[in-house]
């Protein structure tokens, strides 16, 4: 069982009580997701202070720890990070204060790949390439539908979204550019980014047509999703010194 983020605590004391409850009501928690300083909004690095970040990240590790022996909660008990993906700036402090602590970690990582799966149909090229600027120019036009359940969650400047023309107009690798979470590249639009990353629905209402380009792109799409996935999240979390 996961606690979720939503009524879990931003200070260690919090987090100690809210484990005192879990063990004294016997929840067989396995992961914990606290509300950390800054913010962790979907598809892009994280927004703050890192060093705040490490410090609150290494107390609720140690909160964590003292329940374990105190309450007598689940051994495997570990703090999640939601949402996890993307969030390349505060890596490193939590490398370090895993290996320092010898802890777990939950990163989520779902929404990530939907976002790799759209690249790889825009790399694809003509009607894969035509399928996901559509599903673009709908977003657009769908915004305020598409945001509102992630509001805490998404920081969408609307200024900086290109217009559904344009998109229509770009390249393979223009499309690419700007939705990949290439930090040195100038063409990277994290708005752009955001707003795909609540656009599943419209693919998902595209049905076969959708299914269908994923089935014909699966080599390109699934090389993007490993690279993701392994180089971009777990080497850089779990392997890197």
């Amino acid at each position: 069982m996961s606690i979720d983020e939503t009524d879990t605590p931003q200070t260690p004391a919090d987090l100690f009580f809210i484990l005192a409850a879990i063990a004294e009501e016997k929840i067989p928690a396995q992961t914990i997701a606290p509300k950390f300083a800054g913010r962790f909004n979907k598809g892009i690095d994280y927004v703050g202070n890192v060093a705040q970040f490490e410090q609150q990240f290494n107390d609720n590790i140690a909160v964590i720890a003292f329940a374990i022996q105190e309450f007598g909660l689940p051994a495997n008990l570990k703090l999640s990070i939601h949402s996890g993906s993307d969030k390349f700036s505060i890596y490193g402090p939590i490398t370090r204060a895993l290996r320092a602590h010898g802890a777990g970690l939950h990163l989520k990582t779902a929404g990530t790949t939907w976002l790799e799966e759209v690249p790889g149909l825009a790399l694809a090229g003509g009607e894969s390439l035509r399928l996901v600027q559509e599903i673009y120019a709908q977003a657009y036009e769908r915004i305020d539908e598409l945001c509102a359940p992630y509001a805490a969650v998404i920081d969408i400047d609307r200024t900086r979204l290109p217009k559904p023309e344009a998109v229509r107009a770009w390249s393979s690798s223009e499309y690419v550019a700007a939705l990949r979470h290439d930090q040195e590249d100038p063409a990277y639009n994290p708005h752009f980014r955001q707003l795909l990353h609540v656009a599943f629905r419209v693919a998902a209402e595209a049905g076969a047509a959708y299914l269908q380009a994923l089935d014909a792109n699966a080599e390109v799409i699934g090389r993007l999703v490993t690279q993701n996935l392994l180089e971009k999240h777990i080497v850089r979390v779990f392997a890197e010194q």
